[in-house]
């Protein structure tokens, strides 16, 4: 028996329809499709949000200081003349970014492989913590009724 379905496929043809109805999921929170198409887009989306909920916190909070230039009130860059040079003034801002783990950057190369585009950060910061106290079960099959042309069942796949 198979581990998943073919979709009346070749490999290649499945994983970009796949990918691509993954990568919408994740985006608008929400996608119609056949049942079974969303049988397995519904296995492999669980798993990026379990990785991204496991992931969610791993992370380290740096200071930076960074030296930016100084601007006046149209926006340009403010000089001042030493040595009968003008020269560009500076100042030193301080900065907190958000420093990736290793395992977090694994978790986010992991999920670039099968989402089109970079969606992963609306994965760790705006999916996973309202999943945090949930043990599976991100996604939820509504069934619609039948596609008109070729009576294949349609069901909404989202996100709960």
């Amino acid at each position: 028996m198979a581990k998943y379905r073919k979709l009346s496929r070749t490999s290649a043809q499945r994983k970009a329809l796949l990918r691509g109805q993954v990568t919408s999921l994740v985006a608008n929170g929400k996608i119609v499709t056949t049942e079974a198409k969303a049988k397995e887009v519904q296995k492999i989306v669980e798993g990026l949000i379990a990785l991204a909920v496991k992931e969610k916190d791993n992370f380290e909070t740096v200071k930076v200081n960074a030296k930016v230039a100084k601007k006046d009130k149209d926006g340009k860059r403010v000089k001042e003349v030493v040595d009968g040079k003008k020269v560009t003034v500076y100042e030193t801002v301080e900065k907190e970014i958000k420093k990736d783990s290793p395992s977090r950057l694994h978790a986010r190369r992991q999920m670039l492989k099968v989402l089109y585009t970079d969606e992963t950060n609306k994965l760790f910061d705006e999916i996973a913590p309202k999943y945090v106290n949930r043990n599976g079960g991100y996604t939820r099959i509504v069934k619609i009724g039948q596609r008109k042309g070729d009576a294949a069942m349609e069901v909404l796949l989202e996100l709960v």
